[in-house]
């Protein structure tokens, strides 16, 4: 568990000596358990607002702009969960690595088009169409924090399609 802590909060080595810095930064940051208690609670929360999205969508008249709404809410909340374990800073960092660049900013683009169609265009099928393309780069986005899961997810498609 101490090796899980260390490499998430960014001091996976055994040799490095603590800085002030760091003390200073390690006492007044929350505690692990608080860490894992902030990261479920929120991303309950980005499952719950995901789910009452999606409850939302055969709503008459506004369900369309109200599931973008809830969809993308639930989808801010759950990224944000991963504050809690890496920190902002970390988790910022993480996520304009080459590797995720692309993923990220089309991940967070659609986040701002899907909301832009539902409240400033008020174009019901465009937002879906953003909601789906969120869907796809968060997926993407997450399985880059996996070893070799997107070589596997481009060989199972290359596999399917041929």
């Amino acid at each position: 568990m101490d090796k899980l802590k260390r490499v998430l909060s960014g001091r996976d080595t055994d040799t490095e000596e603590p800085s002030g810095l760091a003390e200073v930064i390690d006492a007044t940051s929350l505690g692990w358990g608080t860490r894992v208690k902030g990261f479920i609670a929120c991303f309950a929360i980005g499952c719950l607002c995901s789910l009452l999205g999606s409850c939302l969508l055969w709503v008459p008249r506004k369900g369309l702009t109200l599931f973008a709404v809830f969809y993308t809410l639930g989808n801010i909340a759950s990224i944000g969960s991963t504050l809690f374990l890496m920190g902002p800073m970390k988790q910022l960092k993480r996520m304009f690595e080459p590797t995720r660049l692309i993923a990220t900013i089309v991940m967070l683009s659609c986040l701002v088009l899907t909301l832009c169609s539902a409240f400033w265009w008020r174009k019901e099928g465009l937002a879906l169409l953003f909601c789906i393309l969120q869907f796809f780069a968060l997926a993407w986005y997450s399985i880059s924090f996996i070893p070799f899961a997107r070589d596997a997810v481009k060989k199972c498609v290359s596999v399917c399609l041929s």
